[in-house]
């Protein structure tokens, strides 16, 4: 609960221990006001009185955001992000999800009752050795992506991480989005009975996203298809805009032919 209460304290800074505790039994935990006080001193968490107004760009994003700072190529950049669901006896699920934003594709899906900055750096060693050194990691200012054992990793990893500004979840789109599809494809429709019936499921479902569910923005090839054929031409595809480019520039060229044949 304390990681769940500080990821709700970086969401909203303005928001004090009452509001947080609105939320947390919003979401199912079965807490006093009492308790997320004692909490919520313990972690050193409070709202600062004096507060330092932020700049904005002019469409209000940070530099690290995802339209800003795109990917340009298959393992470029990679976005990491949390989103959170129960077994059926109430207990918390937290779900980490890792996705090359180039190809949309889920490279790794973990579910565990908790999930620490060491078992990110883990996961991230192990997708690695599988797929190469990206040079980038999207993510927010979370606590499992801001430790100093994750900090330490990254600089002996040589990877640059991307921290989205606090409370901009649309500035790490493509996990925000996946999430999303997730959510709605299988968290609001399936009711897990344990931790393994939840981490098979979700493994099946990553399969499924990764090479059966066409993409609109990748022309319509799944997410594995599309890594494919980048890793054979050995140089970068366009970019999804140009794909979607590209197969209106065919239907307006085809239109013409068929008036000549009518």
């Amino acid at each position: 609960m304390c990681s769940r209460m500080r990821e709700l304290a970086l969401r909203h800074p303005r928001y004090g221990y009452r509001r947080i505790t609105v939320l947390l039994r919003a979401a199912g935990w079965p807490v006093n006001r009492k308790r997320v006080r004692r909490l919520w001193r313990s972690e050193g968490l409070k709202v600062q009185k004096k507060q330092v107004k932020r700049k904005r760009l002019t469409d209000g994003s940070s530099d690290n955001a995802c339209h800003r700072r795109r990917a340009e190529r298959m393992n470029h950049v990679w976005s990491l992000d949390f989103c959170f669901d129960r077994t059926a006896d109430g207990r918390a699920l937290k779900i980490f999800s890792v996705i090359d934003e180039y190809t949309r594709r889920c490279l790794a899906i973990e579910v565990q009752r908790r999930i620490t900055g060491a078992d990110v750096v883990r996961i991230l060693d192990a997708l690695m050795a599988l797929y190469g050194v990206p040079a980038h990691l999207r993510c927010d200012n979370g606590p499992e992506y801001v430790c100093a054992a994750v900090r330490a990793w990254l600089s002996r990893a040589k990877v640059s991480a991307l921290y989205i500004a606090p409370g901009s979840p649309w500035e790490n789109a493509y996990a925000e989005s996946y999430h999303a599809r997730l959510r709605d494809e299988l968290l609001d429709r399936e009711e897990f009975g344990s931790l393994l019936e939840a981490r098979v499921l979700l493994e099946d479902w990553r399969a499924q996203y990764n090479q059966a569910r066409p993409h609109s923005a990748l022309g319509y090839k799944t997410p594995e298809a599309f890594a494919a054929a980048c890793a054979a031409s050995r140089r970068a595809e366009p970019c999804s805009a140009a794909l979607r480019r590209a197969q209106h520039d065919d239907e307006d060229e085809e239109k013409p032919m068929e008036s000549v044949a009518q």
